[in-house]
């Protein structure tokens, strides 16, 4: 087993001990005089200090990820998938020391981290088919002797930036998908749960993943902004806030950049009079409240939450005490509470007059991340799968995200780009197409009989 604190340096200034980045598969210490530091939620102990990477280090990273590019984008399928066999066992086996870390620095009970580390897990045991999902096409004799075959390819130097609530399962939607396909990758992981990350790339080392494939920076805007302008990184993935979301997307669009950017979410639920009410209320109590809300998929991690959260629903906390009027001043659809992403633990319940009328109040929010319905009537569930505009539908099912053998496919206002994250949306997204037409003439065939006669001029 590692120890997590194997990747920690204690300094003398603090009691605290400092994050390391890691370049070209050196664990380094930071030059910068910059340092955040990392709070135990349960405690409010300083449990790190993250470093904001200088402008040299962060150039570092990225020469480290070109070099490297030129002989990981050369090896075989094979090699690629045998290091994603080991990645995953060394995970399994690491599986408390990353829940640890995860509890430690994010605030998730030992079990919910757990499943934070089991559904990452599985996106890099997915990656394991990759001899499968980066196969190509191919059409002989388009014409008189000539093929055609198209193949994917490796973009180059990719980049990451995930957000804090999910420290291990966000980043293994990113580099084992981009790295299983020949690219390399600059990963910033949230400044406020660097453990995680920390350990995962470590492992990844031991699996056998070559120096230089995979680099750590940390930091705040300044390295969102390396990540954008960097001209070597050929594409970028985003989870995280619509504002910062938007902002990864447009910059790394205009710097001729692939982005996928996963962002806000306003999850419905719709209980229909005949659905299980026991079943349903306790689905919707986990989903709602698991996680202390903070999940893109979810209807507090330090103490300026509870402010935010008063703030959004101190209108609907004055609704509910004062008389009937108030009602009018507060429609529920219009507050505030309702149509942005609180991140905390807050369920919204609204009534409506019928299964329309809900599709309509879904389809009219602009978020298009999740949704549910819970009934027992199948013709009532795929009236609503069939009508409801949004990427992920569950029926009785609260938390519709897909296993990696599908994509997470969030839609509309929560979700910018063209491809997916993880599946095959995600090797399409590290990828693109080379197609090769070739022709051989049938009669330029090298003579297959030996000539034993004399040769003669004719």
């Amino acid at each position: 087993m590692l120890s997590g604190g194997a990747l920690f340096r204690r300094g003398f200034a603090s009691a605290a001990p400092t994050t390391k980045l890691f370049i070209n598969g050196q664990f380094v210490e930071s030059k910068s005089d910059k340092f955040l530091d990392v709070h135990n939620p349960a405690t409010n102990e300083v449990v790190t200090r993250v470093p904001c990477a200088t402008a040299a280090e962060m150039e570092a990273a990225g020469a480290a990820a070109v070099e490297a590019f030129k002989t990981w984008s050369q090896t075989s399928v094979l090699t690629r998938q045998q290091v994603m066999f080991k990645y995953q066992q060394l995970i399994k086996s690491n599986m408390d020391e990353l829940s640890k870390l995860v509890t430690l620095e994010q605030g998730k009970t030992f079990v919910d981290a757990e499943g934070d580390v089991l559904r990452g897990l599985q996106v890099v045991e997915h990656c394991c088919s990759v001899t499968s999902l980066q196969l190509g096409e191919t059409m002989p004799g388009i014409s008189r002797d000539m093929d055609a075959v198209s193949y994917r390819v490796p973009l180059g130097v990719c980049a990451g930036v995930a957000p804090f609530n999910f420290p291990a399962m966000i980043p293994l939607w990113m580099f084992p998908v981009a790295v299983v396909c020949g690219n390399t990758y600059i990963f910033k992981p949230s400044e406020r749960v660097p453990g995680a990350t920390m350990l995962l790339v470590k492992l990844l080392q031991e699996a056998g993943c070559p120096d230089g494939v995979v680099n750590i920076i940390h930091g705040q805007h300044d390295a969102v902004n390396f990540i954008c302008d960097y001209p070597a990184i050929r594409a970028i993935s985003f989870v995280g806030s619509d504002q910062a979301g938007r902002y990864i997307y447009e910059r790394g669009s205009k710097k001729g950049k692939r982005v996928q950017s996963n962002m806000g979410a306003k999850n419905h639920g719709v209980i229909m009079p005949d659905a299980n009410k026991e079943s349903t209320i306790n689905q919707l109590v986990g989903a709602a409240f698991g996680a202390a809300g903070q999940s893109c998929s979810r209807p507090v991690m330090w103490r300026w939450c509870k402010p935010v959260m008063w703030w959004w629903c101190k209108p609907v906390m004055w609704w509910w005490c004062k008389p009937v009027m108030w009602w009018w001043w507060y429609k529920p659809p219009s507050m505030k509470c309702y149509r942005e992403e609180i991140f905390g633990p807050v369920l919204v319940t609204l009534s409506v007059d019928s299964l329309d009328d809900a599709i309509q109040l879904i389809n009219n929010n602009p978020y298009g991340n999740g949704t549910a319905i819970f009934t027992t009537n199948g013709a009532t569930a795929r009236k609503f799968t069939n009508e409801i505009d949004v990427g992920q539908v569950g029926v009785n099912v609260p938390i519709p995200v897909p296993l990696p053998m599908f994509s997470f496919t969030g839609s509309r206002g929560s979700f910018l780009g063209d491809a997916n994250f993880y599946g095959k949306a995600g090797i399409n997204f590290y990828t693109q197409w080379k197609t090769v037409t070739q022709m051989w003439r049938d009669s330029d065939v090298t003579p297959t009989s030996t000539a034993t006669a004399m040769p003669v001029m004719r």
